[in-house]
């Protein structure tokens, strides 16, 4: 037994790697700047975790999932591997906790965020790092003309010229020939090596269904399915809405979108995961890191606007090797809006400049002032208060990060924070102090250290369940003591955050060249051609433009999907048509007795007598007398 397959045996209990996971390992610990291309569900994160456990030192995982980096650090603590994670949304005093335990502690994983890759404190410690490997993870993100482009991930140069001999392992589950060589390119391979496995699932059938009644198909597809169901939708409005039909018709069904707490989302995907809940309605929110093996249906209420995401979502489905089912639900009212989403995706240059304008009022920055700064950002007021439309608004933003000039961060969850503003001492002399409130302060002084020297974090269902209250009660109890100036209460919120990357600036120098508008809207047309494509053919197996759009040209029809399907009933059927015209022929000619039209046909008796029968059943011949006549001509 290998040294890699000892680790997997050892912390996974898995004695055989799967596809090319060993082959990828072989190559990263080797030295060897590596792209790993393996589908969702493919087990990449065993690959740089099993590297890592072989090497000496502490492996950089850069991922833009937050949910998915929280997950992994916990696993790995489960499994004896120390591992940390720092990402937006972290106070200072934290992020230098993390770093320093890296350094000092022995750790074997920091999982990043890429926007934290480029801040002067993180390049610091990363030099007293033995860092041993950098993973990127999604690293279709580093490529502009990836689905996915996160500006953030070109940060990752930076940590190349302070690691020059550390090799790199880039993995992705979804990337064209193109996305392949520009990965390469922006993460300085010294040559070419890619590892992949075919994208090709045979146990997963792709069908695209032309309907308007959605809800009734739905209905009866969630019938005949018995095991786990996703159900993507666009927006969080319609995951709640479904998620409540779903109920009302006696199925078991929830909903998950970004905007829920952490609690509601880890509940419900837990929930969910261990069957409690046969149904998850979710955007797209839902699903990263997601690998629940037995899931034998997805379907899309509503169409993707690219290949990439829709091949990641739908590969959710049937990962223990049993059959499943992909299907997209599309009306000709998702054809015409998927084309006007280019519009909303590609604002004017005028209304570019006038959103960035109105950003740097409304977070109050200065002309000249503002690079390196990240502000919390609610998007909801700033488009309020500018009276700006959402869409329009939330794509100018990214296409002034991808011009270089800011970063719109995904949504985080900041967790509720507390810190006592009167002295120790100075608790024990509080007077007239509701019972309830003093018992709070001394649950708060057990569970938690370090109250008086800086905000800490709190769990507030833990602390529920410990003084016997709900939420809101808690809640009130908390601004209590915060309006009796006791302590500072910070509750949990969720927000993006914006960071500058440059000084602001009189917004008609503002440069968004071609590269940045006008290439990538083509790209994006292109995109979302390539999804008309797909839900619209009806004579090319569905899993062969899939896969020929990533480049597996030679790809083999699956058998399977619904184009697949139809052809092999009209290769059934045409020999059938062939025998009824014959029929038709020789009774046109004169009635006949069964025995005698039989005797007189090309084709043996056990093919014909079905025949007949089903000819007779559906009005094609009728008999009289013991005779069959032809009721009508065959067309």
């Amino acid at each position: 037994m290998s040294r890699y397959s000892e680790i997997l045996t050892t912390y996974w209990g898995y004695h055989s790697f799967r596809s090319v996971q060993e082959e990828i390992i072989t190559s990263v610990c080797e030295g060897r700047d590596t792209l790993g291309l393996m589908p969702t569900g493919g087990g990449k994160s065993i690959t740089f975790q099993v590297s890592a456990l072989a090497m000496e030192g502490i492996c950089i995982v850069v991922t833009p999932l937050i949910a998915l980096m929280k997950d992994q650090v916990s696993n790995l603590r489960k499994k004896g591997i120390k591992a940390a994670a720092v990402y937006t949304g972290m106070t200072f005093d934290e992020i230098v906790v993390a770093l320093d335990n890296c350094i000092l502690g022995n750790y074997k994983f920091l999982y990043i965020s890429p926007e934290r890759l480029a801040s002067e404190l993180f390049q610091v410690k990363l030099k007293q790092m033995n860092v041993c490997l950098l993973t990127v993870d999604e690293s279709h993100c580093i490529s502009q003309w990836g689905y996915d482009f996160r500006p953030s991930y070109l940060q990752i140069a930076l940590v190349r010229e302070i690691l020059p001999r550390v090799p790199v392992l880039a993995l992705t589950a979804t990337a064209t020939e193109e996305v392949i060589g520009d990965i390469q390119q922006k993460l300085s391979f010294p040559q070419e090596n890619v590892i992949r496995t075919s994208y090709f699932r045979e146990n997963l059938a792709y069908k695209v269904f032309h309907v308007e009644a959605k809800r009734q198909l739905l209905h009866r597809m969630l019938q005949e399915t018995h095991g786990s169901v996703i159900i993507y939708v666009r927006n969080r409005r319609k995951t709640r809405e479904i998620a409540e039909l779903l109920r009302e018709e006696g199925e078991s069904a929830t909903y998950y979108h970004a905007g829920l707490t952490n609690a509601e989302k880890d509940l419900r995907q837990k929930e969910w995961h261990e069957g409690k809940i046969r149904i998850i309605v979710c955007t797209n929110a839902f699903g990263m890191g997601i690998d629940k093996p037995d899931v034998r249906l997805v379907v899309h209420l509503d169409l993707p606007d690219s290949i990439e995401a829709y091949f990641q979502e739908a590969g959710r489905a049937g990962r223990d090797g049993l059959p499943a089912v992909s299907a997209i639900l599309c009306s000709k009212n998702d054809l015409v809006q998927l084309k006007k989403r280019v519009a909303d995706n590609f604002p004017s240059r005028q209304f570019i400049r006038e959103v960035y304008d109105a950003l740097c009022n409304f977070l109050q920055v200065a002309e000249g002032d503002g690079c390196g700064n990240m502000f919390e950002f609610n998007i909801a007021k700033f488009v309020a208060l500018f009276h700006l439309p959402l869409l329009q608004t939330y794509h100018a933003l990214k296409i002034l990060g991808q011009a270089g000039y800011l970063e719109l961060t995904d949504e985080q969850d900041n967790g509720s924070r507390v810190f006592f503003t009167l002295e120790r001492e100075e608790l024990y002399h509080l007077r007239y102090l509701e019972s309830k409130l003093d018992e709070l302060i001394h649950v708060l002084l057990r569970s938690y250290s370090g109250l008086f020297s800086d905000y800490t974090y709190i769990n507030e269902e833990l602390l529920c369940q410990k003084m016997s209250m709900t939420q809101q009660e808690l809640y009130a109890s908390l601004i209590s003591l915060s309006q009796a100036r006791i302590l500072n209460y910070v509750p949990r919120k969720k927000t993006p955050y914006i960071l500058f990357r440059e000084r602001r600036m009189d917004s008609k120098y503002l440069i968004i060249s071609q590269e940045v508008y006008e290439v990538r809207k083509q790209r994006y047309e292109q995109r979302i051609q390539s999804m008309l494509h797909y839900v619209t053919s009806d004579d090319t197996c569905r899993s062969r433009i899939l896969l020929n759009y990533f480049g597996e040209e030679t790809a083999k029809a699956c058998d399977i999907c619904d184009v697949c399907l139809q052809k092999r009933r009209k290769e059934i059927s045409a020999p059938l048509i062939l025998l009824q015209n014959e029929i038709q022929e020789k009774l046109a000619e004169a009635p006949l007795f069964i025995s005698q039209l039989v005797a007189i046909l090309s084709r043996p008796s056990e093919e014909t007598l079905p025949v007949i029968r089903q000819m007779l059943d559906s009005g094609l011949l009728f008999m009289e007398n013991g005779c069959l006549f032809p009721a009508k001509e065959i067309k």
